[in-house]
């Protein structure tokens, strides 16, 4: 596909008016919508904000990325945006931004529309390029610039596989090795890959290939994005190499790259830092890689992570992948009690959407603890996980006879023990004869890995996690009023605090234990309320306090109505970003007393997600409604009233 087919000239901005990140990403997802590229503005904007939230996709130099696979899309296209002034996008230079390409795709894009996509953010490390972009004055020469550019590459391209299918029909026929210069070339090895896998994973695999070139090194990258693994690595490409690089955000296989010289870095750093990489693993400076995440301390520091923010990590790669679990085993189970009011419990109607729901549920705890110990250990780990989240799920599995099973806080403890279990087995069998190699997956690994996790958690994690699960679902079965809503406060305040981040985490995931403990969803109910206040409370300070806001500002709180009522938190983060203080304070405030006051009305939404969406499914609607109106509207009135006006010089037109 030509490049030239996503860059469509009719939906170009060539003159970007907003001045701030809110109103770029508005400015550019309201073309969207009105050129007909996508035809749901909220949900498209949504998840661009959501990456945003993971990482700032401006890249430096001048460019942001912002980008979405989103079933919005109609058709995979690149908005091509450009600001005269420049644009404060968070770039991880700190420099502004002056071109933007948007990139929206179609959650079924194929193949095609991905490597376009691909040669696209490959070509913008071309300095020539984006220099000649920043003068462009139309939408054709923008597409007569990539045209060129992209007819460059493809005939280098092309050079360079028929050169080297010439040196392997050579030396297939001599059956010798060639002389070629670039066997005398130092290699290294590389992988890169991006949450998204659209535009970062293949930026950094141009840098790198670029700077290698440069400096008369022979590299091969490996690239992990949304069209999968390619130009995968082989095992004598990783034998032969000098050293590795892994430039990703994501989780990559590791455990092939076992006893080489690895520097493991944030994909950012393959586009912004390619030569200072490439020369660490030529200097040897990068640390050896074991298999199991350690290193040798005589390689130099490894920029390893701290303690808190692994366990940060491994626990929402538990918690991401129970989720889909959790959305729809629960929206299943909460149609099934609005069809119970209409058709009655006995009917097909509601027996066979309950049951599905309730099938998808008893898989929480087992994919929670799979997925924290793969984090940990790897795909090892994985098996032993999820059995060790099913014992955790289990009354039975418990060398001590009980009535409750370990529950939430035992699945937790076994997706830790296992993937930490693995490491250990790892460790234990490091040494173990080249020729035996094959068997540590096939049978030492699951063997043992089960024995030991299912061992430790039949005699140890069950009995103690049994009693303490109990003691937390008597405790919220009979909890009084007063109590119920001194936790509801805490529940929705801490919604507010980091809006998606671990305090936004770790009250979902006490909602969701709590859910499964005891079927109630009082305390969904309150982190709902909670989540859904922040960005409503933006949407009406930006209405009513018009001269505190400039005009890229007030039209994202617009938005925002749609993002709050659909419990999106991630719609303040901007708001929260540039203006913390006023931002947070106020939402926690409006989130905490939504959350209160949800307890104190004894609300009960049996649905984890949804918003206003799911209010005919709680047991007092009214009482919902008006739980997270009453926060949004305090809220929104603390921020209007306490956020001090702005300049009048910063209006934004």
């Amino acid at each position: 596909m030509d490049i030239r087919d996503l860059l469509l000239k009719d939906v170009m901005i060539m003159d970007l008016k907003a001045t701030t990140k809110q109103g770029a990403i508005d400015e550019m997802v309201h073309q969207y919508y009105d050129k007909g590229v996508i035809d749901d503005e909220a949900a498209y904007k949504a998840d661009i904000i959501k990456r945003e939230a993971q990482s700032t996709t401006g890249i430096g130099d001048g460019i942001a990325m912002p980008h979405a696979k989103n079933k919005a899309v109609k058709r995979a296209t690149v908005l091509f945006a450009k600001s005269s002034k420049g644009v404060d996008y968070d770039a991880l230079d700190g420099q502004p931004v002056y071109l933007f390409f948007m990139i929206a795709a179609p959650e079924g894009a194929n193949n095609e529309h991905l490597q376009a996509l691909a040669a696209l953010s490959s070509l913008l490390i071309d300095p020539d390029l984006v220099a000649a972009l920043k003068q462009a004055k139309t939408p054709e020469e923008v597409q007569k610039l990539f045209g060129d550019a992209q007819a460059a590459k493809e005939a280098k391209e092309a050079q360079e596989a028929a050169k080297e299918k010439a040196e392997a029909e050579a030396k297939a026929a001599t059956q010798t090795p060639t002389t070629d210069a670039k066997a005398d070339k130092p290699f290294i090895v590389a992988v890169t890959a991006c949450p998204t896998g659209i535009a970062h994973t293949y930026m950094a695999e141009a840098a790198l290939k670029k700077q290698a070139e440069a400096m008369g090194v022979d590299i091969k990258v490996e690239t992990n994005g949304s069209e999968g693994v390619k130009h995968r690595l082989t095992a004598d490409d990783i034998a032969r190499a000098t050293g590795v690089i892994v430039a990703a955000d994501k989780k990559v296989e590791m455990d092939r790259f076992d006893g080489k010289r690895l520097l493991n870095r944030p994909v950012t750093e393959g586009i912004n830092k390619p030569e200072e990489l490439i020369q660490e693993t030529l200097d040897q400076k990068a640390p050896v890689f074991h298999g199991n995440g350690a290193a040798d301390s005589e390689s130099g520091s490894s920029e390893q992570k701290s303690v808190g923010s692994q366990i940060y990590a491994n626990l929402m790669n538990g918690i991401s992948n129970m989720l889909p679990f959790v959305v729809g085993g629960g929206i299943l189970m909460a149609i099934s009690f609005l069809l119970e009011h209409m058709v009655g419990a006995k009917s097909t109607w509601f027996v066979f959407p309950n049951q599905i729901g309730n099938f998808a549920f008893s898989f929480l705890i087992p994919v929670l603890a799979a997925y924290i110990a793969e984090s940990i250990g790897d795909r090892p780990a994985l098996m032993p996980g999820f059995v060790g989240g099913y014992m955790a799920s289990q009354a039975a599995a418990s060398f001590f006879p009980s009535k409750s099973p370990a529950g939430f806080l035992g699945g937790l403890a076994a997706g830790f023990i296992a993937g930490y279990v693995m490491i250990g087995l790892k460790k234990l069998f490091k040494n173990l004869p080249h020729s035996l190699d094959g068997l540590k997956p096939i049978l030492i690994f699951p063997v043992l890995g089960l024995l030991v996790v299912g061992a430790i958690m039949y005699f140890a994690v069950d009995p103690i996690f049994a009693v303490i699960n109990a003691a937390i679902t008597n405790f919220l079965k009979s909890m009084g009023t007063g109590n119920a809503v001194i936790l509801g406060v805490i529940l929705g305040g801490m919604m507010s605090i980091d809006m998606g981040g671990p305090f936004n985490k770790a009250a979902y995931t006490f909602a969701i234990g709590a859910y499964t403990a005891t079927g109630d969803g009082t305390l969904m109910a309150a982190v709902m309320a909670g989540g859904m206040v922040p960005p409503l409370a933006t949407a009406i300070a930006t209405t009513f306090w018009k001269d505190k806001f400039t005009g890229d500002e007030r039209r994202a709180g617009i938005s925002n109505y749609i993002l709050g009522i659909s419990f999106i938190t991630e719609g303040a983060i901007p708001f929260a970003a540039s203006d913390p203080l006023h931002v947070i304070t106020s939402s926690v405030i409006g989130s905490a007393i939504a959350g209160g006051l949800t307890q104190l009305w004894h609300v009960n939404v049996p649905a984890p997600h949804g918003g206003i969406f799911v209010i005919f499914l709680a047991n007092k609607p009214l009482f919902y409604l008006l739980s997270f109106v009453i926060g949004a509207i305090i809220a929104g009135v603390i921020l209007g009233v306490w956020r001090p006006k702005r300049q009048a010089e910063k209006e934004a037109i």
